[in-house]
C-alpha cells in the first residue's frame, strides 16, 4: 500500500469524472445501439477504416520503438534497479508469470490460436509470395500470426509504462493512475482537474471496449460448443447462462485480491494450458510441429522488420485494418492498465526481470500455444481431415477453434478441454481489468470491493445486452478499439524517453550506479597575484 497517500483518498470510490465518463460511454453506446444499430455500426466502421489508414503507420512505429527501447534498457547496469522499494519478491517466480501469461494472452490469443495461422495459410498475407494451401505457405502463415502475437504486441503492455509508473507509484508516491505517465512532462496539473480524469477515462474506455469483446465472443464459442458436443441449444438462453456463470467467476477472483482469486485462477489456468499442450504435442503431429515451429520463428526473425513495417501501401488496405493495425491498437488499448498491473505485481522484482518476462519469455510462449493449436489445425488442413477455408474467409473463428479441438487427440475431450481453458482465460482477463480499472477509478493499489465488483458485473451487463442484439454489435464494439488507440497512444508515447530515465534514476536511489557529480566551480574569491 502507497503510505503517501492520504486516507480519504483511500476511501473514495472513484473519480467521478472518470466514472461519468466511463459509465457515460457504456450508456451511451449501448442506448445508440438500441435506437439504430446499423446506424452506429456504419458510424464506428467508417472511423475505424480512416483511424487504421491515417494512423496505421504510426501505431507501428510506436510498438517497434517500445520494443527496442525497452530490450536496450533491459541491457544496462540501471535494470538492475528493484521495483517497489523491496528487496525480495512479494510472489514466487511461478505465481508472478501465471499471472502474466494468463492475464495479457487472454484478452483474445487463445480465442485466435486456432484460426489465425490456420487463416493466413489458407489466405497468404501480403508480406509473402507462396502459394496459399501448400507446404510452402506454413512458415510465412506462422510468422504472420507470431508477428501479431510476438514480441511487439507483448513489448507494449508491460515495459517502459510499467517503468514509469514504479519510479512514480513507489517512489514519488503517485497513485496508479494513467495519468500518472504524463505527470513528468505536465507536473501537478495532470494530477487533479478534469485533464487526468479525461486521461483516466480514455484508458478506462478503451479497456472495457477491448474486454467486453472476449467476454461476449467467449458467451458464443462456448454455446456453439456445446451445441456441437453434446446437442444444447445455441442460443441467447444458453449464451446468457455461461455469462452468468463466467461472471461469477472473474467478479469472485476480482475481489478476493492479487494474492488470493487471481493468483489461483491464473495457476489453475496455467497448469491446464500445460496439460492440454502436452496431450497435443506428445499425441498429435509431434514431428511436424516441431518443424513447423522453428521455420515459423526463423521466418518470423527473418521476415521481422518488413511485417512489423508493412503499410497499407504495399498490403490491401482491408488486411491492414483487420489485422495488423486492429491487433496493434487493440494492444494499446489495454497498455496504461495492463502496465499498472505488471508494476503492481511485480515489486521485489528488478527492472530487468520485468522486461525480459513481459518482452521476451512471454512471447515466446505465446508462439509455442500458437503451433501447438494453429500448428495442429493446418496440418489437419494440409492432409484434409478439416477445411476451414469458407469459415475463416468470414471470419468464423469459434467454428475454427472447436472444429481443430475435435481433430486433435481425444476428439470430443480434448474439445471439451479446450473450452474449458478458453474460459479460465479470459475470466483471468476479467478479473484483472476488473481489478485494474478500480485501481484507476479509486487512485489506490488496493480499491475498494464494491469497487472492483461495479466494474466486473458492469462489463458483463454490457456484454449480455450486445449479445442480446447479435453477435455482431460486439464486432462494433472490437472496432471501437482502434478508435480509442488514438489519444491512449499519445499518453504512452512519452514512456518512450521516460522509462530508460526514470530507470536510471531507481538505479541511482539504489545505490546500483554513481550519481554524476558536477565539477565545482572555480573559486571566485582568489585573487590572481600581481606579478
Amino acid at each position: 500500500m502507497n503510505n503517501n497517500t492520504s486516507h480519504a483518498h483511500r476511501q473514495t470510490l472513484g473519480d467521478p469524472i472518470v466514472l461519468t465518463l466511463s459509465v457515460g460511454f457504456i450508456v451511451l453506446f449501448v442506448a445508440l445501439s438500441l435506437f439504430d444499430l446499423d446506424g452506429i455500426a456504419s458510424l464506428i466502421g467508417t472511423g475505424f477504416a480512416w483511424t487504421a489508414k491515417v494512423f496505421g503507420s504510426y501505431f507501428q512505429l510506436l510498438l517497434m520503438m517500445t520494443f527496442f527501447i525497452a530490450i536496450g534498457l533491459a541491457c544496462t547496469p540501471a535494470a538492475r534497479a528493484k521495483i517497489g522499494n523491496l528487496d525480495q519478491p512479494e510472489m514466487s517466480t511461478f505465481k508472478w508469470l501465471a499471472i502474466i501469461m494468463c492475464t495479457l494472452l487472454a484478452g483474445g490469443g487463445v480465442f485466435f490460436a486456432a484460426g489465425e495461422p490456420i487463416y493466413h495459410f489458407v489466405v497468404t498475407p501480403p508480406s509473402f509470395s507462396s502459394e496459399a494451401g501448400t507446404a510452402e505457405a506454413i512458415p510465412g502463415a506462422m510468422a504472420q500470426s507470431f508477428m501479431h502475437w510476438g514480441f511487439l504486441a507483448w513489448a507494449v503492455l508491460g515495459t517502459l509504462a510499467a517503468v514509469v509508473f514504479a519510479h512514480s507509484h513507489y517512489v514519488q508516491g503517485k497513485p496508479l493512475q494513467p495519468r500518472t505517465l504524463l505527470y513528468p512532462v505536465f507536473g501537478e496539473r495532470v494530477m487533479g482537474g478534469w485533464f487526468g480524469s479525461v486521461v483516466d477515462a480514455c484508458c478506462v474506455i478503451a479497456v472495457v471496449a477491448g474486454t467486453v469483446g472476449p467476454i461476449g465472443f467467449l458467451a458464443t464459442q462456448v454455446s456453439f460448443g456445446f451445441n456441437q458436443l453434446f446437442g444444447f441449444s445455441d442460443g441467447i438462453g444458453t449464451q446468457m447462462v455461461i455469462l452468468v456463470i463466467l461472471a461469477c467467476v472473474y467478479v469472485t477472483s476480482a475481489v478476493t485480491g492479487i494474492h488470493r482469486g487471481i493468483q489461483l485462477l491464473s495457476q489453475l489456468n496455467v497448469l491446464l494450458a500445460l496439460a492440454v499442450a502436452a496431450v497435443i504435442f506428445i499425441f498429435g503431429p509431434t514431428i511436424f510441429l516441431i518443424n513447423t515451429y522453428f521455420q515459423g520463428f526463423g521466418q518470423y526473425l527473418s521476415s521481422f522488420v518488413e511485417m512489423a513495417t508493412m503499410t497499407a501501401g504495399t498490403a490491401p488496405d482491408w488486411w491492414m485494418q483487420w489485422w495488423t493495425v486492429f491487433f496493434f491498437a487493440w494492444f494499446m488499448g489495454y497498455a496504461p492498465l495492463m502496465a499498472i498491473f505488471v508494476a503492481r505485481i511485480s515489486r521485489g522484482r528488478s527492472i530487468r526481470e520485468m522486461i525480459l518476462a513481459v518482452a521476451v519469455m512471454a512471447p515466446i510462449a505465446t508462439t509455442i500455444w500458437f503451433t501447438l493449436l494453429g500448428g495442429s489445425g493446418i496440418f489437419y488442413q494440409l492432409n484434409g481431415t478439416i477445411d476451414l477455408t469458407e469459415a475463416l474467409n468470414t471470419f468464423q473463428f469459434d467454428v475454427a477453434t472447436l472444429t481443430v479441438a475435435q481433430a486433435l487427440p481425444g476428439g470430443s475431450l480434448m474439445a471439451l478441454a479446450i473450452l474449458l481453458l478458453t474460459t479460465v482465460f479470459v475470466a483471468t482477463t476479467g478479473d484483472s481489468m476488473s481489478y485494474a480499472i478500480a485501481v484507476v477509478s479509486s487512485g489506490h493499489d488496493r480499491p475498494k470491493t464494491v469497487v472492483r465488483a461495479f466494474w466486473g458485473i458492469t462489463m458483463a451487463v454490457m456484454a449480455a445486452i450486445l449479445l442480446y442484439m447479435g453477435a455482431g454489435q460486439i464486432s462494433v464494439l472490437q472496432q471501437f478499439i482502434v478508435l480509442t488507440a488514438i489519444p491512449v497512444s499519445l499518453i504512452l508515447l512519452p514512456s518512450l524517453w521516460l522509462g530508460p530515465k526514470l530507470a536510471y534514476a531507481m538505479a541511482r536511489e539504489q545505490g546500483l550506479i554513481a550519481t554524476p557529480v558536477a565539477p565545482k566551480p572555480a573559486d571566485s574569491r582568489k585573487v590572481e597575484e600581481a606579478p
